[in-house]
């Protein structure tokens, strides 16, 4: 038997991975806190989607970016669809950026998750400019800050189910 044929039978299924990380996901994100350190909370659900969507293409795609956003706006109570239509399109954007590199390091997915983070921030600005609600930066850079610390942590226990 080849080595491809023997490294495709000894790799892992992560569909119970996936399964449990977004649970531990929306168990954090819905964790009661004090209110000072509640402004601080990382965007699990956001960086769950974009790890699985990223190292597990063939599982994770679009409609995996969809349903993980629809359900971070029912355990988030924000407006349906609005995390939603962030996941949807970050998810899209990276997968498509990201299809001709065979190789995605640490550094590289540091760097992607980063920006998609931002650019969440960024749909989150501009859906809550539309709607008429008050957006304050001052409150958003927080858990931007704490997800990017948070990144290499959900990175090495994830890890093991990379493609």
């Amino acid at each position: 038997m080849s080595l491809a044929k023997l490294s495709r039978h000894t790799q892992r299924d992560p569909l119970f991975p996936i399964i449990l990380s977004i649970i531990f996901a929306s168990i954090l994100m819905v964790y009661p806190l004090s209110y000072d350190i509640s402004g601080w909370r990382p965007l699990f659900m956001m960086m769950i989607m974009l790890f699985w969507v990223l190292c597990q293409p063939t599982w994770c795609g679009i409609w995996f970016a969809f349903g993980t956003g629809l359900f971070a706006d029912l355990l988030l109570d924000a407006p349906f669809g609005m995390n939603a239509l962030s996941f949807v399109v970050i998810a899209f954007v990276t997968r498509f950026l990201t299809r001709e590199k065979r190789i995605l390091t640490f550094a590289n997915l540091w760097i992607i998750a980063a920006m998609a983070l931002l650019a969440h921030l960024f749909f989150v600005w501009i859906a809550q400019v539309m709607s008429g609600v008050q957006f304050s930066f001052a409150r958003h850079w927080q858990p931007l800050l704490t997800s990017l610390l948070i990144w290499p942590i959900i990175y090495y226990i994830l890890r093991k189910w990379r493609i």
